[in-house]
């Protein structure tokens, strides 16, 4: 069972360890990345203990996040598939 559920705007981002992080009672911090938010992943684990948390968040904002990003106006070449 999780420990707590946290929802992703008490989170803290972290630019160092580019992950989302939350402050774990052993003292160290839970932490989640946005490539495992993208990819539907609710689980912030702490490297230090065993606790985990449960994240809650819109995943759309995080995949609508990733088209922006991706849309730097360069076109793209068609792939020939054999």
């Amino acid at each position: 069972m999780s420990y707590d559920d946290v929802e992703i705007e008490d989170m803290e981002w972290n630019s160092e360890l580019q992950a989302y992080t939350y402050p774990c009672p052993c003292g160290d911090l839970f932490q989640i990345t946005k490539d495992e938010l993208k990819l539907g992943e609710e689980i912030a684990r702490c490297p230090s203990c065993s606790l985990y948390i449960t994240v809650i968040y819109n995943l759309d904002d995080f995949l609508a996040d990733s088209k922006t990003n991706n849309n730097d106006n360069t076109p793209t070449q068609p792939i020939a598939v054999a």
